[in-house]
């Protein structure tokens, strides 16, 4: 069975075009304040799901892959330059010695918190053009 769903109107050729504009303004404040802390964006994003991964503070390289979307070689790759920085560290896992836990260092929960302050408050200011509200609007009423 086909879904019918109705035209995208004007409104909401809009919102979406104000959504993205928003989301990469978000972006290029994220780039600009991570490489002022002297990291990349993805040394920022692989620290901030290591300190963000739910239930605990480090996570694998696997699960590390899944969050960035990106091949476990490459996320390898980024882990060796993270700790090259001293930012991370590789340790043994304690239940499964074949895993590899990959944990924030010292210097990278440090780094993590500052970044992470900087963007809890950028992300603040832009609360109104991301609100429930507004997604809301952007609604296929022939949905049911």
């Amino acid at each position: 069975m086909t879904r019918k769903t109705a035209p995208v109107t004007k409104a909401d050729y809009e919102l979406l075009s104000e959504f993205r504009y928003q989301l990469r303004r978000f972006m290029r404040f994220s780039e600009d304040a991570v490489q002022g802390e002297g990291v990349t964006p993805l040394q920022y994003q692989l620290m901030l799901h290591l300190k963000g991964f739910p239930g605990r503070e480090w996570a694998t390289i696997g699960e590390l892959a899944e969050r960035l979307q990106a091949q476990h070689h490459g996320v390898v790759a980024l882990v060796t330059r993270c700790e090259s920085a001293g930012l991370v560290q590789r340790v043994t896992g304690a239940v499964d010695r074949r895993q590899v836990e990959v944990h924030l260092t010292k210097r990278g929960e440090q780094c993590i918190a500052r970044l992470a302050a900087l963007h809890r408050t950028e992300l603040r200011s832009l609360s109104n053009v991301f609100s429930v509200r507004n997604i809301g609007a952007f609604n296929d009423e022939s949905e049911s």
